[in-house]
């Protein structure tokens, strides 16, 4: 059987595919993220893939990941732990960033740009002599603009400097209901353990406050979404610039928020060819798991 797993921010689906191809299972894990450069993060990381490893039925003959924060090189500590924990050699398993996953699975060899929104923010394409182009996807504390986490964070900055100049939350009163309810409270306190107490993933998470303030008819929750769309349509126009006129494709949860971010970007892109895909990332992976397998068995 053959594992394809995309580990993103705020949820990691995996699928399992057998010899034809055929789905035999699939399901969700923990969010995490490649960036494990401390004790929490590791842990998030061998979370998601340890579930996974209690799920599956039987053996794995190959694996592919895609992973958010993994980047476009090697990562030793990332193969270690997926050695250590699903009993692979490396040379049984492959994984590339979240992005270079989706584009294949976006585009399937056509050439096409690809803006990706959901915990975080990224553009990728390919430049007319097959290099790899990236804009956006700096993290959250430099950029990821139009992603979930940049929408809560505007959301929460607005809210308390209007508790700041001491009028309440006037003229955003909905918006201050859904947020301070899913943060547990409206102290600096409730703030400060959601926000730094969580992670990337949480965070990202309250942009699902915002859109139920905007479909309520908050002023400033609509006018967020719309902004979001503005930067994520922002990505897809600099990508046209820099790399030529083709297909701009949006994927990402933050697209499912509201219609009007799609609106927005589609406004904001007239005139170019502007697509909104269902793509399966998870299982794309477990079809090119299995490919590779059956390269290496052609190779010996």
């Amino acid at each position: 059987m053959y594992l394809g797993m995309d580990i993103g921010g705020t949820a990691s689906r995996w699928v399992l595919v057998d010899a034809e191809g055929r789905t035999v299972d699939r399901g969700i894990a923990e969010g995490a993220s490649g960036l494990i450069y401390d004790a929490r993060s590791l842990a998030r990381f061998r979370g998601a893939i340890e579930t996974v490893r209690d799920a599956l039925p039987g053996a794995v003959a190959f694996a592919e990941f895609g992973i958010t924060g993994a980047g476009f090189s090697r990562h030793p500590r990332i193969e270690e732990q997926v050695s250590d924990i699903l009993g692979l050699p490396l040379e049984r398993f492959s994984y590339s960033s979240d992005m270079g996953l989706a584009w294949r699975a976006a585009f399937h060899g056509r050439r096409g740009h690809l803006v990706s929104a959901g915990t975080g923010s990224v553009g990728m394409t390919y430049d007319d002599s097959g290099e790899r182009v990236v804009v956006g996807g700096r993290g959250i504390l430099v950029d990821d603009a139009g992603s979930g986490v940049w929408i809560a964070l505007r959301a929460i900055r607005h809210l308390f400097r209007l508790k700041d100049e001491g009028n309440g939350t006037r003229d955003a009163e909905i918006l201050a209901s859904t947020v301070f309810t899913a943060l547990g409270g409206s102290t600096h306190d409730a703030m400060r353990d959601y926000v730094y107490g969580g992670d990337r993933g949480r965070i990202g998470r309250l942009a699902v406050a915002v859109a139920e303030a905007a479909r309520e008819g908050d002023p400033t929750a609509q006018g967020l979404l719309r902004e979001a769309g503005q930067e994520l349509a922002h990505l897809g126009r600099i990508m046209l610039t820099r790399c030529g006129e083709a297909p701009v494709a949006f994927v990402g949860g933050v697209l499912a928020l509201d219609p009007s971010i799609r609106e927005q970007i589609t406004s904001d892109l007239a005139g170019h060819e502007v697509e909104f895909p269902r793509i399966d990332a998870a299982l794309h992976a477990a079809l090119i798991a299995k490919e590779k397998d059956e390269a290496l068995h052609d190779s010996h």
